[in-house]
């Protein structure tokens, strides 16, 4: 079982772990409000590619959880980072959603809508992706830029089932462009892992990580030698735990039982 005095700072993923779609998961406020009454960190790290970080917290105040934007980690936020340290010169084509100019705007990085300028594709989720934006994405690979990924999801949870994400994407790019992926940016990318020491400004020893995807958060804490909570009410299930191999330190059903009883695995 997970005592709340254990750790310093809370990690909490966002879609299947916070909420599915609209609805807050079972156990979310009585779970945080007891992490903040403990005086304890937060911090909530998404791969989501299709919001920025005011969206988000604007997305989790209208779901009635309070936070402060730097208690946030994004995929498009995390890649803004990502440029500004590897490649600040860079001309960057972007194939995804508002979200990512948004972040990339308050950062000097040169954006472009030719893909001919590119040195650079970042892709991220794009609701509205098309066989044009196919073709544009791909002409700019073969034209020698680089191809980097917002986030390697394949699907994301919604109420129901799942829906097509970045890494989809990303795949038809890469075998329309007949050139390989250079970079993933988003988690378990150690530059992603780094950025939450950072934030939290403290060792990970006295962090936990909790999420609902086996190959994104627990490979994650894996990697950065982060304890690690599965929650089962997202992506991961206890048979992808055997057939991944990726073993979390905790499995919980869901945030409600998160400090009351862990599931054996």
């Amino acid at each position: 079982m997970i005592r709340i005095e254990d750790f310093d700072a809370y990690c909490f993923d966002l879609d299947g772990t916070i909420y599915v779609g609209n609805e807050l998961l079972p156990g979310v406020k009585e779970t945080l409000n007891k992490i903040r009454n403990e005086q304890k960190k937060l911090l909530f790290i998404t791969n989501s590619p299709t919001q920025s970080r005011k969206e988000c917290k604007q997305r989790l105040h209208e779901l009635g959880i309070c936070t402060d934007i730097e208690e946030i980690l994004t995929a498009p936020y995390v890649s803004a980072l990502y440029f500004m340290k590897y490649a600040s010169n860079a001309t960057i084509y972007i194939v995804g959603e508002k979200s990512v100019e948004e972040e990339f705007k308050n950062y000097q990085l040169k954006l472009t809508k030719n893909p001919l300028h590119a040195s650079h594709v970042l892709v991220g989720l794009d609701r509205e992706f098309t066989y044009d934006k196919l073709n544009l994405a791909m002409k700019a690979v073969r034209n020698g830029a680089k191809l980097i990924v917002t986030n390697p999801d394949q699907v994301c949870p919604i109420p129901g089932g799942f829906v097509a994400d970045t890494f989809s994407i990303a795949r038809a790019i890469e075998v329309a462009s007949d050139q390989p992926i250079s970079d993933i940016i988003g988690k378990p990318s150690l530059f992603y892992g780094e950025h939450i020491l950072e934030k939290l400004n403290m060792s990970k020893e006295n962090c936990l990580i909790i999420g609902d995807r086996l190959e994104t958060d627990i490979l994650l804490g894996k990697s950065m030698n982060i304890q690690t909570c599965l929650v089962l009410t997202g992506a991961s299930t206890l048979k992808d735990i055997e057939d991944t191999g990726i073993n979390p330190d905790y499995v919980v059903t869901n945030l409600l039982s998160l400090f009351k009883e862990t599931l054996q695995i």
